[in-house]
Order: C-alpha cells, then structure tokens, then sequence
C-alpha cells in the first residue's frame, strides 16, 4: 500500500530529529522506502512561543495494516524521546503522522486517514508535492489543486 508519512520536529535539534527518523523509516518491517522530500522549515501551528518546526513527507510502498505502521510510527517517536501531552499543539521532538494510507478512508478513535489537516497544511502538501505532484486524494481532489490555494505562510526549503 502506498502511503504518505509526515515527519515534524521543533525540539531537541530538530534537523537532526527529522533525519534520524526519516532513516528509521527506510528500516520500517515489510516496507520499501521510496521517497522523502525535501526539509522544511515552517512556523508552529499552535501557541507561537515555540521554535519553528522541521517538516518533510515519506513516501513508502508497505504491507503493514494502517494500525500495524501507526505502531511502528508511535515506537519511532517513542525511541527519539517523544512525549504525549494534553497540549495538541506544543512543542515535540518528533511527530510522525500518516498523511495517505493509499486511497483508503479510515475514522476509528487511533486514526484518521486522510489526514485530518492536510488539506490546510502548507508544511504537508508542498512537502507531498514536491515528490508525487500528480497524487489524488481518495475524494479525487488533485493534490496541485489544493496547493493553489494554500499560502506558504513563510515555509521554507532548507534542504534536500
């Protein structure tokens, strides 16, 4: 299954962060790793009294079920320090979110695919343009067609 990973980070060096995650998802158990944009720097969507983040999208070619690679996600981000707080928004050393688990709409209380904020998300879409710009969403949306229309709000590439 094609699926579409979001790697964000605003702590602990988040440049780093963000590569070593992007490394352990090319180990991911029955998986082919198969792109990663480019990094990305963007400004926090939540309180502003935090640093910047680090953002990129992975695309992977997987047989895990979406619950089975939303696990490996949560061990990787478990592994790299992450700690879930009541507070949505704050700061993180890594956060890694299933964007696309190919066309498949999943709603249950672990997960929600599509991404619930993709569609507003400049730290996602250009990402995810950046390395399928002729992917469709499940609801037959172009991916280029919801770029248009979301501004950057200051996201820059920094790296690839």
């Amino acid at each position: 299954m094609i699926s579409y990973i979001g790697v964000g980070s605003n702590q602990t060096d988040p440049v780093k962060q963000a590569k070593l995650a992007i490394e352990r998802l090319q180990h991911l158990p029955d998986s082919l790793f198969c792109d990663c944009s480019s990094l990305y720097r963007s400004a926090p969507m939540g309180p502003q009294d935090q640093p910047d983040y680090i953002n990129a999208v992975v695309k992977i070619d997987t047989k895990l079920t979406a619950i089975e690679l939303l696990d490996e996600l949560q061990k990787i981000e478990l592994s790299q320090g992450r700690v879930r707080k009541e507070n949505r928004w704050g700061p993180r050393t890594l956060d890694l979110d299933i964007i696309l688990y190919g066309n498949e709409v999943i709603n249950n209380a672990r997960l929600t695919v599509p991404h619930y904020g993709m569609k507003e998300r400049e730290f996602v879409l250009y990402p995810l343009l950046e390395i399928d710009n002729e992917l469709r969403l499940p609801d037959g949306k172009a991916l280029s067609q919801l770029s248009a229309h979301c501004h950057k709000n200051g996201l820059i590439r920094i790296s690839s």
